[in-house]
């Protein structure tokens, strides 16, 4: 019996960068996540690894759909570690798959 449920893919995109781009990103900037674990980033571009690192703990819960008073629900902002930089992110749903839970570790 197959052991199926839907997940998000996600992308999270910079929004603001309110003091200088040290790692050289722009805004408009993004990264996705397809069919569970799967990072996945335009040809040519390049995320930094620190903001990399502070959205990374997000991306399994907002992958699933939360119930409406959950915090993560509702919130999709995330910021930078570098304080000279203040890069902003924006996680967003773009897809719900459902997904073999069999076919998954």
């Amino acid at each position: 019996m197959p052991h199926e449920f839907e997940l998000y893919d996600l992308r999270v995109t910079v929004v603001a960068i309110e003091g200088r781009s040290v790692c050289g990103m722009q805004v408009g900037d993004y990264f996705e996540v397809t069919e569970s674990s799967r990072l996945r980033i335009p040809a040519g571009k390049h995320f930094c690894i620190y903001a990399l690192s502070a959205v990374l703990p997000l991306l399994a819960a907002k992958q699933r759909q939360l119930a409406a008073g959950d915090w993560l629900e509702r919130d999709s902002l995330v910021a930078c570690p570098d304080p000279d930089e203040r890069l902003i992110m924006k996680i967003e749903r773009t897809r719900r798959r459902t997904m073999d839970g069999d076919e998954l570790t």
